[in-house]
């Protein structure tokens, strides 16, 4: 196999190169008009409000949603912790019950259980089993059965970061709805991906980020729904009453922009999009499957209804994730979430789906993104056959 001619990045979960035309837009707001939106007293200051504002109005349109629902924060992480904690701190007098889904991102399941700690009650639903071909969905009447007099949210990820399963959050919505309880859910890797619309999720609270969809880091936002209900949080960032005073701090204004530059191309290029990294996912899938034996698909099937476009997960009998991953240093992959590599132990989500740690360890995650292309694809096929020969042949399992 030739060397490839620079690094080939299949990460795009994990984050995704910034798009020239979202760096664009951005810079003059770095050197020119780079004054702070809260300052109303000069013209440096109006124009960065002026450009919040159009970008309020750009992200809110793209999910449905009206400007004065769109809060700006750093990133999913902090709109999730906003979403879960500003709820649970202010409704403690209605309840102090949580439902959620057991392959829900650190970002959930880390709040969830500091609010453990703190006395809330939190039911984690689990998921369909593999090797169904649903693998990693939940059933809306799972749901149902959970919520209790006392239970205050729901938060149920749109689309799974490792598995790439979308789940049916429509249904969910419809339920938690008429149960009147609140509904959250981590958008991270759906919005830009598949369309979102609010109102047709039925959705109260929605986390997302501009860095999954080819925009810059530290720049995100929460969807907080102001009518029917009016959503109510405790803010988790105080000094300065920015954002309505849900979230203190100076705002990020090129991040802000492109986010709701990177968000609008998404929106434009979607099903072409779409379309073309489905035909990249399943030609990488058939051509390693065509190549070796003893490879196994996780999480659902390759169907735009349950999973993700650039999502593939692969499991390769007799070869830890993590050699496989060092081996290629031209590939750029992962064995799981980006945001739990600091944590050694196999995948809470493959481990949820029913697999063994053995299997959960011989995993790894391909994200295709915009900028891979069907050479690309060619390469790793490739690579990924030899790496797997070579360390089958070194291992005392094979």
């Amino acid at each position: 196999m030739t060397q490839a001619a620079a690094p080939i990045y299949m990460d795009n979960h994990a984050t995704t190169r910034v798009d020239p035309r979202v760096v664009e837009a951005m810079l003059p707001w770095f050197t020119e008009a780079y004054g702070n939106a809260a300052s109303a007293t000069h013209l440096f200051g109006w124009r960065a409000k002026e450009a919040v504002d159009r970008a309020r109005e750009s992200v809110a349109a793209a999910i449905g949603a009206k400007s004065k629902e769109i809060v700006f924060t750093s990133g999913a992480t902090e709109s999730n912790n906003l979403a879960i904690r500003g709820v649970a701190e202010l409704s403690r007098r209605k309840g102090n019950h949580i439902v959620s889904v057991a392959t829900e991102h650190s970002a959930v399941l880390d709040p969830l259980d500091k609010l453990i700690a703190r006395g809330y009650e939190v039911t984690l639903l689990p998921v369909i089993q593999a090797p169904d071909a649903r693998a990693g969905r939940i059933l809306p009447e799972q749901v149902a059965e959970a919520i209790r007099s006392d239970t205050i949210l729901v938060s149920v990820m749109l689309a799974n970061n490792e598995i790439g399963v979308i789940q049916p959050l429509e249904e969910i919505g419809r339920i938690c709805h008429e149960r009147e309880v609140l509904l959250h859910s981590d958008a991270t890797q759906a919005v830009g991906r598949i369309p979102v619309d609010v109102q047709r999720l039925r959705v109260d609270l929605m986390s997302f980020t501009a860095h999954k969809i080819y925009g810059p880091k530290g720049a995100g936002a929460l969807y907080v729904r102001r009518k029917a209900p009016h959503v109510r949080l405790e803010p988790q960032m105080l000094g300065g009453g920015h954002e309505s005073g849900l979230r203190s701090g100076t705002l990020n204004v090129p991040g802000i922009v492109g986010l709701a530059c990177a968000l609008e191309l998404c929106r434009e290029e979607m099903a072409s999009e779409s379309r073309r990294l489905a035909e990249l996912r399943d030609r990488l899938y058939h051509g390693i499957t065509a190549a070796l034996p003893d490879v196994v698909l996780n999480g659902p099937a390759l169907s735009p209804e349950l999973r993700l476009a650039g999502n593939l997960n692969l499991r390769f009998a007799y070869v830890e994730g993590e050699s496989l991953l060092l081996s290629m240093r031209e590939v750029a992959l992962s064995s799981g979430s980006a945001c739990s590599s600091a944590r050694p132990g196999p995948s809470h989500v493959l481990r949820a789906l029913g697999l063994s740690e053995e299997q959960a360890r011989s995993s790894v995650r391909f994200g295709l993104g915009r900028f891979n292309t069907t050479e690309e694809v060619e390469f790793v096929v490739e690579a990924i056959r030899e790496a797997v020969t070579r360390l089958r042949k070194m291992s005392s399992l094979a």
